[in-house]
């Protein structure tokens, strides 16, 4: 029996609880038994040894707005036993707080760890991962760089035993969402960021995203984790697509191109950046929507590129999901 831990109940925790619940009965062909003994957020919690039942903790929540208080998830990381630990609370680059003693507790009891959190994997990737093989745990992270877009395992599993020299992509929505829809329509930066938060697609607070400070600290993860790179988010060059205008895309379209946000690690050059820049119009990085894209430059495969949903809890879930299936799938 597989006894699992979710640290965060906000969308994504909620997500992956839904997901389980939904998909309970596959996921127990592909690699057994399991059963939610813990789910807490900010202010409380719910603990039981013979399984949680997920869908009352998600009624609590939408409800509630909140769990139970009473228990916190350094006390369930102290005192239930659990295998795995799903840590998807909000994300905090500056010093990866709370996620990060979250998943360093975890890994310390040897307690392995699925996360979407890219605070803790910014600040303290490198110890983290040796922490994990210290004490025989597996740090599993797929969802923090391309939502349902599968690269981390991509990169890892399929092109192991290519040399990666250079990742680049389109890792946030939000901006391509934007930047599409100027493309398209015409319109002013302002006018389509505001369709945006009207769709939800973009936060009251856009800054985390369309000033390239979310894609940045995926390219960080990138660099470090699959090109074996040693980079702090403040080694990124970084610009934003707040002053994109609808005169630019009249320019760059009329020579055939037009505008993305593009996050580049390249070891050969040298580069380290999220920019926009100017892509031929049939690229296969010139998508559209909230699609995100990874053009991976190797030395064997030459170049391979993966698109996928970038945002959203379900799109996460999946993610958070595969990496559950593939870390019980090599236990079993």
């Amino acid at each position: 029996m597989i006894r699992i831990a979710i640290f965060g109940f906000g969308a994504v925790g909620r997500g992956v609880a839904e997901v389980l619940l939904r998909k309970g009965d596959r996921l127990r062909r592909i690699f057994g038994d399991f059963k939610v003994v813990a789910v807490t957020d900010s202010k409380g919690g719910l603990v039981d040894d013979d399984g949680v039942d997920l869908a009352e903790a998600i009624e609590i929540k939408r409800k509630r707005k909140r769990l139970p208080e009473g228990i916190t998830t350094l006390d369930v990381i102290e005192n239930v036993e659990f295998d795995v630990c799903v840590e998807v609370t909000v994300t905090n680059i500056d010093d990866g707080e709370p996620g990060l003693t979250h998943i360093r507790e975890c890994l310390k009891r040897g307690i392995d760890v699925v996360t979407s959190n890219k605070g803790p994997l910014v600040v303290a990737y490198r110890d983290l991962s040796k922490l994990a093989e210290r004490n025989g745990a597996r740090l599993m992270f797929e969802a923090t760089v391309g939502g349902a877009m599968p690269l981390i395992k991509l990169v890892r599993n399929d092109l192991a035993g290519n040399e990666i020299y250079a990742i680049r992509g389109i890792l946030n929505g939000t901006c391509n969402y934007i930047l599409s829809r100027m493309e398209k329509e015409r319109l002013s930066y302002d006018q389509i960021l505001a369709e945006a938060k009207e769709l939800g697609i973009a936060e009251a607070d856009p800054s985390y995203d369309v000033e390239g400070i979310d894609a940045a600290a995926k390219l960080v993860i990138i660099a470090n984790a699959l090109m074996g790179m040693d980079v702090r988010f403040e080694d990124v060059e970084r610009v934003g697509i707040t002053k994109i205008t609808p005169e630019a895309f009249e320019v760059a379209m009329e020579k055939g191109y037009t505008i993305r946000l593009i996050a580049e690690v390249d070891k050969v050059e040298g580069v380290l950046r999220v920019s926009p820049r100017l892509v031929p119009i049939q690229h296969p990085l010139a998508i559209g929507g909230t699609l995100n894209a990874a053009q991976i430059k190797t030395d064997l495969a030459g170049d391979v590129v993966v698109v996928g949903k970038g945002a959203g809890s379900k799109e996460t879930a999946s993610a958070i999901v595969s990496d559950l299936v593939e870390l019980f799938r090599c236990r079993s």
